[in-house]
């Protein structure tokens, strides 16, 4: 399994599937669905049948039968196609056997290390085989270790039908490092009673708590007049977006919080002295908590509009995913099947909120639970990205034993 699992990860991590936030296609580029039409051959070549594509949302499902008497409800593994917004270009894998827990050099003529004094999680890979970009992209562990993951497992089962199973259904889709991917995702088609994104990144992780999030746009129309008889007259734009931030709670930003604290983010702002736009991201895992930071931002609002009459204020708020906890912790068969499947394997769970979001979280709130596994790839979305070969395969054998485990059920 292992030189199965080191040669189907390299052919995925040499595509560029990067997404394009600014694109309206489905998929937002060409590259991810020449990769789904890809996969889906693959899915047939492994021994999965209803293997088809979906143009209007860019996925590809299909299922691997199950072998096992009586009534064993089905049970899906999910990962996206897409990579983020980093460079993509000409991918060179480079592999690392047997890893001394010293600074890897990525690209000497740039001397770009994956340095264990920059990166402390690099002693947890000591005796390790590797896999590290060449310094000059990022790597796309983050989802094809998913991806490889799911068809390594599926490809085992079909190769031992000796170990029981009911039907195992399978997707893969576009565009979830711009957050659309998953709004299209046919749940019914799916059918399953719950199932899993494999996403996470550390051994053990099991994830079932996500941020609710939000995104605001704040746009503000100030006064422009010659600064020679500006007084009393001029309202800068670009200082007042500046004094919209700071009556934000200062505390409450990215940099300052962790575990399950949310955040308020400015991404960007384009500004002039008679007009400034601001782009935020709201996040919060507690309902009531992310409710008040939506609201913070029209108390701001309308703070500043009172003080500023002569300019103009607006804020748009749109929701863009829940926490699926609310949902999953009302039926928590799929967390329980995750952690005794690890269990067998002498993983210990690591049961903690993801400070993102997943695909899951959407599709659980369509009506499939949907947790997130471990891959075992770190540093994601950058060139000191890598996977561990040894936990990626680990990964591989929790799916087949989640598999195997609830036709036990």
């Amino acid at each position: 399994m292992r030189q199965h699992y080191i040669e189907r990860f390299m052919r995925y991590a040499k595509l560029n599937t990067r997404s394009d936030a600014n694109s309206s296609t489905i998929p937002s580029t060409a590259a991810q669905w020449d990769f789904v039409l890809m996969l889906k051959d693959e899915l047939e070549e492994i021994g999965c049948v209803d293997v088809f594509t979906n143009p209007e949302n860019g996925f590809v499902m299909g299922t691997l039968k199950g072998n096992v008497e009586g009534t064993v409800s089905p049970i899906g593994f999910i990962s996206h196609v897409d990579t983020a917004d980093f460079n993509s270009e000409n991918i060179q894998p480079q592999l690392i056997e047997n890893y001394d827990g010293k600074a890897i050099v990525l690209d000497a003529s740039t001397q770009t290390s994956l340095d264990p004094q920059v990166f402390p999680n690099l002693k947890n890979y000591v005796g390790h085989t590797l896999i590290t970009t060449d310094g000059t992209t990022l790597l796309g562990a983050d989802d094809k270790a998913g991806i490889t993951a799911i068809m390594e497992a599926l490809r085992f089962l079909n190769d031992n039908p000796h170990l029981k199973h009911g039907d195992v259904r399978v997707a893969f889709g576009p565009d979830e490092e711009i957050g659309v991917g998953a709004n299209r995702f046919d749940a019914k088609a799916f059918n399953t009673d719950f199932a899993y994104t494999v996403d996470g990144s550390y051994i053990g992780q099991i994830e079932y708590e996500c941020f609710n999030a939000a995104a605001a746009v704040v746009k503000i129309t100030g006064i422009s007049v010659h600064p020679g008889t500006a007084k009393d007259k001029m309202i800068n734009a670009f200082k007042l977006a500046m004094e919209f931030d700071a009556h934000l709670p200062q505390d409450e930003v990215p940099e300052k919080t962790s575990g399950r604290e949310g955040f308020f983010l400015c991404t960007s702002m384009t500004s002039s002295i008679e007009d400034a736009t601001m782009h935020y991201i709201i996040r919060d895992h507690d309902k009531e908590l992310f409710l008040k930071k939506k609201e913070k931002m029209i108390e701001v609002k309308e703070l500043l509009q009172k003080k500023y009459p002569n300019a103009k204020i607006e804020v748009t708020l749109k929701d863009s995913y829940y926490n699926m906890a609310d949902r999953i912790k009302e039926d928590m068969r799929s967390v329980e099947l995750a952690k005794e499947a690890m269990q067998l394997l002498n993983i210990k769970p690591i049961i903690e909120p993801i400070r993102g979001g997943t695909d899951g979280s959407k599709i659980t709130f369509m009506g499939i639970n949907t947790p997130n596994l471990f891959t075992g790839a770190e540093n994601f979305h950058g060139k000191y990205e890598f996977l561990s070969i040894d936990d990626g395969l680990k990964c591989v054998q929790t799916i087949v034993n989640i598999i195997t485990l609830h036709a036990q059920k």
